[in-house]
């Protein structure tokens, strides 16, 4: 069993993330191509969006976690933090997971399994980021 761990490292002051505009990513369908020469833009393109939505979602998850220690000072309830550290482990299983079977699913196609595991990991993260903003 792999023992995989969370990182938990402000990317972000707290109170900016309330107020943080909606992301901004590249626009990658122009470059879309599946010839081995011209794919690689498109796939770094795809890889800038990845990283801009990781670190988005790493500020919420850090904002979260703050604002559970800050319930957890007040109330004395434990219980919050553990699982909210576990619903966040899960959740980068199930999409590794979900992506890895769309990429072998589009094998043996290399290119275009590449580009299905992260239009996958997009899309995950998109909903993920939207669940962590979403009122307690």
């Amino acid at each position: 069993m792999t023992k995989i761990s969370v990182s938990f490292v402000c990317l972000m002051p707290l109170a900016a993330i309330a107020n943080t505009p909606e992301i901004t990513l590249s626009d990658c369908s122009s470059l879309e191509s599946y010839l081995p020469a011209e794919s690689k833009v498109y796939i770094k393109c795809l890889d800038s969006n990845i990283d801009v939505l990781r670190r988005h979602q790493q500020s919420w998850i850090n904002k979260l976690l703050h604002d559970i220690e800050l319930i957890q000072e007040q109330t004395g309830n434990t219980q919050l933090m553990t699982i909210i550290k576990r619903s966040i482990v899960y959740h980068e299983q199930y999409a590794e997971d979900t992506c890895k079977w769309r990429y072998l699913y589009t094998l043996p196609n290399s290119i275009r399994a590449s580009a299905a595991h992260k239009k996958c990991t997009i899309r995950l993260l998109r909903k993920h980021i939207e669940d962590l903003q979403h009122p307690y």
